[in-house]
């Protein structure tokens, strides 16, 4: 059962995804809030294992509410979903730990599957927004080369980056999850991080 928290000012998209997670078996929805001024006391009280996060709220928006969130705790997985795709919010979201990037047109059907990766370890991202982060990535020089991954590694990163799960992974690559995992852990090692997101944010923090 994947417990998920939504903070969003707009009332009837609460309520559709309510509806949605509270009658689709193996999750439950444990609550919403219209903004993050309590976000830390209600994330301690409820215990999401995901949380859906819109930018524009009022009094404190989402990008607040995620600093707030990571100061306490880094383990709840961060999907922000938002209307807005411009690069700027994707890397302030990116840089301070969301698990992922979501637009609020994403369907449902791919919102429950988007919050499955995320809480399996994925960090999934609308396609336009993975592409915009690849594109981050391209304008500068490779990563891979500065961080002295090994080709596989690289393969890896770059799925992680376009929003793949361990999963989608082991099959794009025809190996098992804990391959994919030992990997990843290698990975981070090097870049000398301990999430996705730390990692496409100090490749665009460093200009690689």
């Amino acid at each position: 059962m994947i417990r998920v928290l939504l903070y969003e000012d707009n009332s009837q998209l609460r309520d559709g995804i309510s509806i949605l997670l509270n009658g689709t078996e193996g999750f439950e929805f444990v609550g919403s809030f219209p903004d993050c001024s309590d976000i830390v006391a209600q994330c301690q009280s409820l215990q999401p294992d995901v949380i859906l996060m819109d930018i524009n709220m009022p009094n404190v928006d989402g990008l607040e509410g995620l600093k707030r969130i990571r100061k306490v705790n880094s383990d709840v997985k961060i999907l922000m979903l938002t209307v807005f795709d411009d690069n700027q919010n994707v890397f302030e979201a990116i840089k301070n730990g969301a698990n992922g990037y979501l637009l609020k047109k994403t369907p449902p059907a791919k919102l429950l599957e988007y919050i499955q990766d995320a809480q399996t370890g994925g960090a999934p991202m609308t396609s336009s927004i993975a592409a915009q982060v690849l594109k981050m990535f391209s304008g500068h020089s490779n990563p891979v080369e500065q961080f002295n991954l090994s080709e596989r590694e690289s393969t890896v990163l770059g799925l992680l980056v376009n929003g793949h799960s361990y999963k989608m992974i082991a099959a794009d690559l025809f190996i098992s999850i804990d391959t994919v995992r030992s990997h990843i852990k290698k990975i981070y090692e090097k870049l000398h991080v301990n999430s996705k997101s730390e990692a496409v944010a100090k490749a665009l923090k460093n200009n690689y």
